[in-house]
């Protein structure tokens, strides 16, 4: 069996190798680049995981029903990745994340406060309090309580925006702990959604 070397702790499955079903799976995961990145690729052994993961993602982070703005839900998510010391995941949303700040002394702002852990350092209002947010779920889910909501609509979000958020947080919390958990690295991929 053909197998990728080195981007994971288990095998991958090469696309000459792959039996149909996979060959599907891995079409569905295709990026604006035209690859498949090694945070889809690691389910080869099993592509209805893929094909799931794939839906997730998409509906989580690309779906044109969300509203808060598409750089604050990379934001999010990098914040998510940099609390679980993700870095596979850290280096692909933390260069989404500044391709669509745009500014790239604010974005070095942003990104000393997430490492720092103080994102009271470069936010306020909704945005601070959605990271304060995110940070609580992630490092201590166990512990949430119904004033961790209300502190968001108390911030102005509406329902719809704080469902977008938790389901941002739970993503990443998922797709941190998969790929850490096998160890799976950048090599090959190309790094980020928005790159050439």
């Amino acid at each position: 069996m053909g197998i990728i070397e080195m981007a994971a702790w288990i095998s991958i499955i090469n696309d000459d190798e792959a039996e149909p079903d996979l060959l599907k799976a891995l079409e569905s995961a295709r990026t604006p680049h035209g690859t498949v990145d090694n945070v889809m690729r690691v389910h080869s052994h099993r592509p209805n995981t893929m094909l799931g993961h794939v839906a997730l993602y998409r509906a989580v982070l690309h779906d044109d029903a969300n509203t808060l703005p598409t750089w604050l839900q990379e934001v999010i998510g990098s914040y998510v990745s940099a609390l679980n010391k993700c870095d596979y995941s850290y280096a692909n949303h933390w260069k989404n994340a500044v391709h669509l700040i745009g500014d790239k002394k604010r974005a070095d702002t942003i990104e000393l406060a997430l490492k720092n852990r103080c994102p009271e350092d470069a936010f306020a209002g909704q945005e601070l309090a959605l990271l304060q947010y995110a940070e609580t779920l992630t490092l201590t889910p166990g512990k949430m309580k119904a004033t961790d909501v209300r502190a968001l609509q108390d911030a102005g979000l509406d329902d719809g925006q704080i469902l977008e958020a938790n389901q941002i947080i739970g993503y990443f919390n998922y797709v941190n702990r998969c790929l850490n958990g096998l160890g799976v690295t950048t090599q090959g991929d190309v790094i980020g959604y928005y790159s050439n």
